[in-house]
């Protein structure tokens, strides 16, 4: 029996993956769902795990979330349908998770097919939705899951705030297969270096939520908490 993680990043999928875990990196668009797709073997349940961007005002950088939900919405609000599909979590994963993450956030979440990177869209999608994070996996994860009829859950760690505005070299660092673009990087720092304070202080909050996230998996355990489903 196993947990599927399904992570953005790379380093996500290496925090996530061991003992009663496989874990599946990759931007969440249809690379990530061919990927998923083209998996064998017994899997138990669907874990969708990783860093995400703040909605709720009254979570910061490091705090723990997990899902009772997830609503799948478009960036552009205005490309979103008045009724958003959602995807349930499992009640019994939730409440394992949660167990053993004291002070964990519960609520739904927000799956996004782009990053929202300024405050205004983050509030405009919180008061949309009331969802307390968004990310870009949990879409892909949640389908597939429903898909095959497996349980389905949500561990997020805050990265940035709803305050926090990311800056032009944060949004093309990601490649496809969750890796970091280097080189996008440096060329956007060419290009505008006045971004570079932000951009530090978007390295700083990503270390601090990257520390908590591994701290989370040590407590979550051997299939991260849904091996008993």
């Amino acid at each position: 029996m196993t947990i599927l993680a399904v992570t953005g990043l790379k380093r996500e999928a290496e925090i996530a993956g061991g003992p009663g875990v496989v874990a599946v990196a990759g931007g969440g668009d249809a690379s990530l769902a061919e990927k998923l797709n083209a998996l064998h073997g017994d899997i138990q349940g669907v874990i969708s795990f990783g860093l995400a961007g703040g909605l709720s005002p009254l979570l910061k950088a490091g705090d723990v979330v997990v899902g009772e939900g997830v609503q799948i919405v478009h960036a552009r609000l205005g490309d979103r349908s008045k009724s958003p599909e959602t995807i349930h979590c499992d009640e019994r994963w939730r409440i394992a998770l949660t167990a053993k993450l004291e002070g964990a956030f519960q609520g739904p979440v927000a799956a996004s097919d782009a990053i929202l990177e300024d405050a205004e869209a983050k509030a405009a999608l919180f008061a949309a939705t009331g969802a307390l994070a968004v990310d870009m996996e949990s879409a892909v994860a949640g389908r597939f899951a429903a898909a095959r009829k497996l349980p389905f859950a949500v561990l997020r760690v805050i990265s940035d705030d709803a305050r926090h505005v990311l800056p032009a070299a944060a949004l093309v660092a990601m490649k496809p297969d969750g890796g970091i673009a280097l080189g996008r990087v440096l060329v956007s720092l060419i290009g505008n270096p006045l971004q570079i304070p932000a951009l530090i202080r978007t390295a700083r909050t990503s270390g601090r939520a990257f520390k908590q996230l591994l701290r989370c998996r040590g407590l979550c355990g051997v299939g991260l908490a849904g091996l008993d489903l």
